[in-house]
């Protein structure tokens, strides 16, 4: 598994963590039962505390998307694509929300966000 951190990056370390196993399940880089790092195999891959993957993984198993087994590890749970399309829809609404209010600030119109969209898909 590969997790790349960023301390320049406006999400904590544990939210990065989480966030990459997301879109690693949702890509399906990792499938349901995939036995994911330890917490203290991860942390040191990672050079962070272990405290900050402790937090990561409480929250993917919060949100459903691993299972953690005393003395066997932590797993990735059978998570529904819909579901995981959903949640990521849900994400996505909360930038663009974001994005078109700071460009309204800005005198940044719905045509050329449109416009910055196709751009960036064309890349």
């Amino acid at each position: 598994m590969f997790i790349a951190l960023s301390p320049s990056h406006p999400d904590p370390m544990y939210k990065q963590v989480t966030d990459q196993i997301k879109d690693a399940i949702a890509a399906g880089d990792l499938k349901p039962n995939d036995r994911l790092p330890s917490v203290r195999e991860l942390s040191e891959a990672l050079k962070v505390s272990a405290i900050t993957i402790k937090r990561a993984y409480f929250d993917l198993e919060t949100e459903g998307y691993i299972l953690t087994r005393a003395g066997l590890g932590s797993f990735v749970a059978e998570v529904s694509r819909e579901a995981l399309r959903g949640r990521k829809l849900d994400e996505l609404r909360a930038e663009m929300t974001r994005i078109v209010r700071t460009g309204a600030r800005f005198g940044i119109t719905r045509e050329d966000i449109i416009q910055l969209t196709r751009h960036v898909e064309e890349q």
